[in-house]
Order: structure tokens, then sequence, then C-alpha cells
């Protein structure tokens, strides 16, 4: 299928079922959001990368407009539908302060592996636990799918977006498993690191070398 969507390009990645706070400050983009939630019709989020419009982004709706701020500005709450693949971007729409572009959306696979998944949902914790950080998905694990636990995995915008170019469920879960199997080791070195760091000045208990041998 294809069709035409205002967007409003940023630079982050957004996944499908993905709920994000945004704070709308432009005029062009209040009028956006403001015609979007008269009409309850969906926008395009494409990334930014590089400064340009990559070709990917995701569909999103207005969930909520939280609050209205004298000026005009606005709090919104949003939720990702399905990712879009540009064909062509429309900078100018007639009476309208913001650009669209006319979108195809890919055929997406989104039934996974459970167990592969559970694992990968075990790295990232152990992740959280190196870097001591808390984070929450949200939803019970067996509900999981690698779109819920892509942004917690400590990807680089540029990862996300490679991830965000699949539309294999294994294959984002693949992703994210070198990636893990990658960074985790990494990441544990650097504790050791920082730990060794913090002893020194410290009196230490070290057992001295035998030489009876």
């Amino acid at each position: 299928m294809t069709n035409f969507v205002p967007i409003f390009p940023l630079s982050m990645v957004v996944y499908p079922g993905e709920k994000t706070n945004l704070h709308i400050f432009e005029p062009r983009y209040k009028q956006l959001i403001t015609e979007c939630k008269a009409e309850n019709k969906p926008f395009g989020i494409p990334a930014v990368l590089n400064s340009g419009i990559a070709e990917m982004g995701t569909l999103v709706e207005v969930t909520e407009i939280a609050k209205v701020y004298e000026d005009g500005k606005m709090d919104i709450r949003t939720k990702g539908l399905q990712v879009f693949r540009i064909l062509e971007v429309v900078k100018n729409i007639p009476d309208k302060l913001y650009g669209g572009a006319i979108v195809t959306y890919p055929d997406n696979e989104e039934s996974g592996h459970k167990i592969l998944l559970q694992k990968i949902v075990g790295s990232i914790r152990d992740l959280h636990l190196l870097l001591k950080v808390t984070k929450d998905f949200s939803k019970p694990d067996e509900e999981l799918t690698s779109y819920d636990i892509a942004h917690h995995a400590g990807l680089s915008i540029e990862e996300e977006y490679e991830l965000l170019g699949l539309f294999h469920e294994l294959q984002r879960l693949e992703y994210l498993k070198r990636h893990l199997t990658k960074v985790l080791p990494v990441v544990a070195g650097m504790e050791n690191l920082k730990q060794k760091i913090q002893l020194n000045g410290h009196f230490k208990e070290m057992k001295g070398f035998n030489f009876d041998f």
C-alpha cells in the first residue's frame, strides 16, 4: 500500500508499539499535531541521520494531547503503528506549514523466537546491572518483542535505524544478540577497570609470591 502522510522528522528512531512523549513548540508541528488529533489521522516520524531525512520511519498516532500552554506549545503522547519507507518527500503542501511524504509499508514479520528473546532480555538485564541502571519494560517478559527491548540494549541511533530496516523478528533478535555479545564484555571490562582505579590508594591484602619451588 502506498499513501501520503504528514511527517515530523526527528533525530530519533521510533518503533511500532512504542509510546513516546513529545514537547511540540515549532509552529509547523503545532499545526500538524492539532490537525492530526482533530481528524484522527496518523503522521510519520522518519529518522534524521547525518543532517538528512532517512528513508525509513514509523507511522504514529496521537493518543493524547497532555497539555497545551498559553503560547500554543504542547506536550503530547504518541504510539508507534508501523514501519514505512519514503518514496518521495513533499516539502511544500498548499496551506500547510509542514511537509509530508509518499510512503509505502514493507511486509513485516513480527512473530519470533521466544527462547532467543528471553536470552536477550537476560543479557540486557546483565548490561543494566553492570551499568547500575534500572529499566522497566512495562509488560511481562512473555509479551515482549524486539521493538520493546531495542532502546534498552545500548544501541547507537545508527544501529537503532539499522534494526528498523529489518523486517523479520528473528533477524532483529539476532541483531540484538550480536550487539550484546560484543558490548557486554567491554562494559564488564570497564567496570573491572573502574573498581581497580577506586581501589588505588586503599590498603590491600595481597598474598606474596611463594619462592618455595
